[in-house]
């Protein structure tokens, strides 16, 4: 690594950072934060009103965003987001994987279809996104997949879909590390957030989160603002020696 300053090595300066599940949530945080980082963002999600909310939130920190429609249980809609990043930009540098769904259902009474509609989302989504991406990154690039603490521990609600998801991910986080970083130069991790506010997290009741609450050892609920650092901190070279881990980023909750 060439020598460059500690704040430098956080810096995302000229490279271009693509983030799913940019419409709401925690992907308009990880995009507006990455754009403050110094990345141009591409954002990807379903819904195209929420796309152009964000888009405006990246170009309000001075850079540049370009927003896909995109399904990603759709292996061609992933590669058209991928394409249109390389037409528009040259280059793709960061994926951070963010799309995702929840439901919280018995599992004797949890439909096929629920179950698969998660598991095509969270974990087959960021497949087809990786696959996408990592046909096209250069060295030095970052895939940053958006996992669960419930992939970890569990939770007190009925989710065997989500949390078979986010659990899928941590290991195809540790494989595609373990199949591109040396080959492709191409760092692989995951985060695996607490509880932190979000679109999915509003579904819960008060008696969730006061239970919940009591598996603190940091005593209050996450900032999305600390979520999204540690992103840009996986993407960053500042974490050039880092591939094919995952980061808790839960207050204690995994270990309470």
């Amino acid at each position: 690594m060439s020598a460059a300053s500690l704040a430098d090595l956080f810096r995302l300066d000229g490279k271009v950072a693509i983030v799913t599940g940019a419409s709401s949530g925690l992907g308009v945080e990880f995009a507006r934060t990455l754009a403050e980082a110094g990345a141009d963002v591409v954002l990807g999600a379903r819904r195209a009103s929420g796309l152009a909310d964000t888009a405006r939130a990246v170009e309000a920190t001075g850079r540049t965003a370009l927003a896909v429609t995109t399904d990603v249980t759709d292996p061609a809609s992933c590669q058209r987001l991928a394409d249109a990043a390389m037409e528009r930009f040259g280059h793709v540098d960061v994926l951070v994987n963010n799309a995702g769904v929840a439901t919280s259902v018995p599992a004797t009474r949890e439909t096929p279809e629920q179950f698969r509609g998660v598991i095509d989302v969270n974990l087959n989504g960021a497949y087809w996104m990786s696959q996408s991406c990592g046909r096209v990154m250069r060295p030095g690039s970052s895939i940053v997949n958006i996992s669960s603490v419930l992939g970890i521990t569990t939770g007190g609600l009925p989710q065997a879909a989500y949390s078979s998801s986010k659990a899928g991910l941590l290991g195809l986080t540790r494989d595609l590390a373990q199949q591109w970083t040396g080959r492709k130069g191409i760092r692989v991790n995951a985060v695996a957030p607490g509880f932190f506010a979000s679109e999915m997290t509003d579904q819960y009741d008060d008696d969730y989160f006061e239970k919940a609450r009591r598996r603190l050892l940091v005593d209050r609920w996450g900032d999305p603002r600390e979520l999204a650092a540690t992103v840009v901190f996986l993407a960053s070279d500042a974490a050039g020696y880092i591939t094919g881990q995952t980061l808790v980023v839960d207050g204690g909750t995994s270990i309470t």
